[in-house]
């Protein structure tokens, strides 16, 4: 006999029973019915039919089964008697729940419930029949509370009570496709409530060798051990913190039963809670939608295991009457090195993985997706596993959502193509090596003090116009292999009392789930020193800056502000700062270095170098004037056709001077050319 025979031979007992039963009480009905021979009963009502339902006394609840049939109920074998002491019911609710689900198995039920409700149409149990056939009736105040809403058979989505205009002893009984598939012995396919809505079923799985086993005192095994308990666990990435428990879970034997809701849809969360209870799964809901209060009171303390999952703090309104335990994400997910190495295992590279992966804050989800997209970039592209590839697949999966505040750039640069003396130089390399290796320093080694500061990095570059500084930003964010996404002050900044800190929190926010560098160009603008209130306009000035100061210390991500008056920064953000990077005014020797890397990939003449090396030494200019002053030299050449010429080096230098206001050091006259 196979495992579906066997869990369903508890269900065609009890159905074997209950044919019996209703056998029998068609012979008790009939015996005292003049209209039973009738061909046309239950289509209309005679007079005769009138006057001795009117003269009948009042019926009596039953104390035994008439002709002392066994009454069918859940039993202590079969998925019957599993599901009674799954939803807590009775022996009356089992028998009701059989009677009810009878019609759905054995089509024969259809035409007897139609004689027993002296209606041809009607060929479902109604209240009545089905306290009739448990030996009860529907005047015990008792029996007819199992059709209450909140009862077990009801509140567990087991029974369906129809026809609500009709009284409660005519409504009809109905018991869901699913609850009748599972009685049967079917479990595989999801409840269709839960199809294409953001439902996945996660089947137990057991921990393997090759698989990091998560402690026992960890959140998902005590969550697997606690039985029905529902915690709202509050992330500070999303889905990360859910991930762990996911793994632990179905490592401790438990299927899970994820979803990912759009909307707080209460009747999805009730289907949901009931698959879950089917199959002694938990429930995660991750992330919770705006608005979740009707979703969670759905799932909530309903006899399951629930795990909630969000950025956001729990609101007690959500489930008022609901034993909700609040948690904060702990630290222990598998590491997300660990993934990427499992992910990743037999793919020849030439990088170190964990250096390279060190800057993403992922989930286990996202870091499998970014695995993915990585290994097919690699066969697609024929070779073995690189860095722009893992870097690429990674961005893609975390790309903040802040192009309506702030310029993305793509990194095309890396520190070869800076230009700086060795302090500098070697302070942005630290900044990187803080970015990559804050989670173990601040967390790990607990490093970071109190007070809910964050682990976010912050440093500050100062200098004059064009001596490197958003370019030096753009060099960290390729070092890390992160986007660099530059704020735009014009959509930042607002009139409004208060605005401009709300849009700043949208920023931070967004920075602070997911990974990229984000850059504050003339910081000054907005981290800019507090005054004396003299009026209500240094009142919410300060306001400002008191709330960016409080936000630095709870940002968790990766920032750089870039001035060129340091001494307009505010003292109290100076402290908040990681580091403070002076970008100096090159000197020759720089500046020198700075015309050929500008120049690298342009035909140069004869002579190029040494007119360089004269114009280095004459015109004082900063990296970014160098700059233009080379595309002005390679228009000039691109005009004419030919290469570019020592002349066309010293008219762009020539150009950046005037445009400064600056006296040319070489011309008789201000206009020469």
């Amino acid at each position: 006999m196979s495992d579906l025979d066997g869990s369903r031979d508890g269900v065609l007992d009890a159905l074997a029973a209950l044919r019996a039963r209703v056998a029998a009480l068609v012979d008790a009905r009939s015996a005292g019915d003049p209209t039973a021979g009738d061909p046309l009963r239950g289509l209309y009502v005679t007079a005769e039919t009138a006057r001795r339902i009117a003269t009948e006394p009042m019926p009596q609840a039953a104390s035994a089964p008439v002709d002392g049939v066994p009454l069918p109920d859940g039993g202590d074998t079969g998925r019957l008697g599993a599901l009674a002491r799954t939803f807590g019911l009775s022996a009356l609710d089992a028998q009701i729940l059989v009677a009810a689900l009878a019609p759905d198995v054995d089509r024969g039920f259809e035409a007897l419930y139609g004689y027993l409700n002296d209606d041809v149409g009607r060929r479902r149990a109604t209240v009545a029949l089905a306290l009739d056939l448990a030996g009860t009736g529907a005047s015990d105040a008792s029996a007819r509370d199992r059709f209450h809403p909140a009862a077990p058979l009801r509140s567990g989505g087991l029974l369906d009570v129809e026809d609500e205009d009709r009284p409660l002893p005519g409504r009809a009984l109905r018991v869901p496709e699913r609850v009748v598939a599972h009685l049967l012995g079917d479990d595989s396919r999801l409840d269709a409530e839960l199809l294409g809505i953001g439902v996945e079923l996660l089947p137990a799985v057991g921990a393997t060798e090759d698989a990091p086993r998560l402690p026992s005192s960890s959140l998902g095994a005590r969550v697997a051990a606690a039985g029905p308990v529902t915690v709202h666990l509050r992330e500070r990435v999303p889905g990360a913190a859910a991930d762990a428990v996911v793994t632990a879970l179905r490592d401790a034997g438990r299927p899970v039963l994820r979803y990912r809701p759009e909307t707080a849809d209460p009747a999805a969360g009730r289907a949901l809670v009931r698959e879950a209870r089917l199959r002694g799964a938990v429930v995660v809901v991750e992330p919770l939608p705006s608005g979740p209060g009707p979703l969670v009171r759905a799932v909530a303390s309903q006899g399951a295991a629930v795990v909630l999952a969000g950025t956001e703090a729990p609101d007690p309104r959500w489930a008022p009457e609901a034993e909700l335990l609040a948690l904060d994400a702990p630290d222990e997910a598998v590491g997300p090195g660990d993934l990427w190495h499992r992910e990743l295992e037999g793919f020849e590279r030439d990088f170190d993985l964990d250096e390279a992966t060190a800057p993403y804050r992922l989930s286990a989800d996202q870091v499998r997706r970014a695995a993915r997209s990585a290994r097919a970039l690699a066969s697609f592209e024929g070779t073995g596993l690189r860095l722009a590839q893992v870097q690429r697949s990674a961005r893609l999966v975390s790309a903040p959502l802040l192009d309506s505040h702030a310029r993305r750039i793509r990194p095309a640069v890396g520190f070869a193509d800076l230009v700086l003396p060795e302090e500098p130089l070697g302070l942005l390399h630290e900044l990187t090596a803080r970015a990559r290796h804050r989670d173990r320093v601040l967390g790990e080694w607990r490093l970071r003090t109190g007070g809910g500061r964050g682990r976010g990095v912050v440093a500050l570059f100062a200098g004059e116009s064009g001596t490197g500084k958003t370019l030096g930003a753009e060099v960290v964010a390729g070092e890390l292999g992160l986007d660099l996404y530059v704020v735009d002050l014009s959509s930042v900044v607002d009139k409004y009392v208060g605005e401009t800190e709300k849009n700043l929190e949208r920023i931070f926010a967004e920075v602070d789930r997911t990974d990229c560098v984000l850059l504050f160009d003339e910081a000054d603008a907005v981290f800019g020193k507090r005054s004396e209130v003299k009026s209500s306009h240094d009142r919410y000035a300060n306001l400002e800056s008191a709330y960016l100061l409080q936000r630095l210390e709870a940002f968790a991500g990766i920032a750089v502000l870039t001035t060129n008056l340091r001494a307009n920064i505010d003292e109290a953000f100076t402290r908040r700062l990681d580091l403070v990077v002076e970008f100096p005014f090159p000197d020759p020797g720089q500046r020198v270095s700075l015309w050929h890397s500008c120049l690298a990939g342009t035909p140069k003449a004869e002579g190029v170098a040494e007119e360089i090396a004269r114009c280095a030494e004459e015109f004082e200019l900063a990296g970014g004037a160098i700059r233009s002053a080379a595309v002005t030299a390679g228009y000039l050449a691109a005009a004419r056709g030919s290469a570019v010429t020592g002349e066309d080096v010293r008219a762009g230098a020539r150009r950046e001077y005037r445009k400064a206001g600056r006296l040319v050091p070489d011309a008789a006259t201000p206009w020469a050319p």
